[in-house]
């Protein structure tokens, strides 16, 4: 007879639960209202890594992955994603690569 009890029980208990709340999908106007997206020549924000790193590519002699890294505290993964992602498409840069004869990748913006 107990087991019967604790299956009643249970069965309660399940019945017992709120209904879930849907949430409703904000439409683009509201999403656009809501964070401005930049405009593909924007510059960074002062002090950001985003501009620590500009700055090193638009030096004559570039920057290489080490040193955008010792800047940033960025992964190398990071940095790279970071240079096709956002310089060539999103912000349309131009960016020059270059290897050394020692082996090592140098990367700058081309004016």
């Amino acid at each position: 007879m107990k087991t019967q009890e604790t299956t009643t029980a249970v069965a309660t208990k399940r019945s017992a639960k709120k209904p879930k709340t849907i949430k409703t999908k904000a439409t683009k106007a509201t999403k656009a209202a809501k964070s401005p997206k930049q405009t593909p020549n924007s510059e960074a924000r002062a002090g950001s890594k985003k501009e620590i790193v500009l700055k090193l590519l638009r030096r004559d002699q570039g920057a290489t992955i080490a040193d955008i890294a010792k800047a940033t505290d960025w992964q190398n993964h990071s940095i790279r994603g970071f240079l096709s992602a956002q310089l060539t498409k999103k912000i349309k840069l131009k960016v020059e690569s270059t290897k050394s004869e020692a082996g090592e990748r140098t990367y700058r913006i081309v004016t």
